[in-house]
């Protein structure tokens, strides 16, 4: 039962971690239905920006070269977190807005199809650009916050860097759940979402809306990057790939569209994997992952909390 609950905290702790990436997923297919492949390498990118700021601040070594500084004191530590948590959300941000300008906003009145494979395309282009960045091998991001075992006495480990993902993945999804629903841009993403023709009939600037989507989902992405650093120590160009595909699975599996769907998808995959790794192998942690995706889409195609809509003509 110990090893039981052990797993079920990491399951909850990874599955956070997946439901923060995919929230940035789910804010930009639920106003104009892409399924934006590039977000996980625009995370990637975030985390890579993060590394960046820690090594010219003297946090951290320069890959390849002399060994690294001596531990930051708690003061540091803290600068260097507050730091990348601004840098890094402002920089995803800002790269996806112009991708949206540049990209996706001449193909949005094509065929789905042509938005995709832009998609994809931007994809590469990012993963291309962390790889002549820091190049193909997985770096160490600097150890900031501590990995003391907060159940001591227990026979459970739940540490400092469990509570950093929880806490930050939680009133993530509360305020971003909040801003939709009660700001007047968030209105307005609605509205856009609903019905792009009549919104603009309506005085709203769907295009900018849209942007500031966009930008919103790189900041989330931003977000989850540094936390991503800080929780497993290690970066690396292609980790934008697989995490975004499990934070894609997430999205798909709680309703895409749906930002608590995107949580509790989240948190399913993550305790799948987590319990399947441990009972059935881990060779067949994923195999589980999809075949219960799967299974769940056969008798509710929506997702878990997605509600069925018309399909837009």
């Amino acid at each position: 039962m110990t090893e039981f609950c052990q797993f079920v905290l990491i399951g909850l702790v990874t599955g956070s971690l997946y439901a923060l990436i995919a929230l940035g997923y789910t804010m930009v297919y639920g106003i104009i239905e892409l399924i934006n492949f590039a977000h996980g390498d625009l995370f990637m990118l975030g985390s890579f920006l993060a590394l960046q700021l820690v090594i010219t601040i003297g946090v951290a070594a320069t890959p390849g070269s002399a060994p690294a500084p001596p531990a930051p004191s708690t003061g540091a530590a803290v600068l260097a977190i507050g730091l990348m948590l601004v840098a890094a959300p402002v920089f995803c941000a800002a790269l996806n807005a112009v991708v949206d300008r540049a990209v996706y906003k001449p193909v949005r009145a094509a065929p789905k199809l042509a938005a995709i494979v832009s998609a994809i395309g931007v994809s590469f282009i990012f993963m291309n650009m962390g790889l002549f960045w820091f190049g193909p091998v997985d770096l160490n991001f600097p150890s900031l916050v501590p990995n003391t075992n907060l159940l001591d006495g227990t026979d459970l480990r739940f540490t400092y860097k469990d509570l950093m993902v929880v806490v930050v993945t939680i009133p993530a999804m509360v305020l971003l759940t909040f801003f939709v629903r009660y700001t007047t841009l968030g209105k307005a993403m609605r509205a856009a979402a609903q019905d792009p023709t009549a919104a603009r009939l309506m005085g709203i600037d769907v295009d900018r809306v849209i942007s500031a989507t966009f930008a919103i989902g790189g900041a989330l992405a931003g977000v989850a990057s540094v936390v991503y650093g800080l929780y497993f120590n290690t970066v690396g160009y292609q980790m934008g790939f697989q995490n975004g595909v499990y934070a894609f699975t997430a999205a798909v599996l709680g309703g895409i569209g749906n930002i608590p769907g995107a949580v509790l998808g989240g948190i399913v995959i993550g305790l799948v994997r987590a319990l399947g790794s441990k009972y059935a192998g881990e060779e067949w942690s994923e195999a589980l992952i999809f075949a219960i995706l799967i299974i769940i889409l056969l008798f509710r195609p929506t997702g878990i909390l997605g509600a069925r809509t018309r399909e837009k003509v």
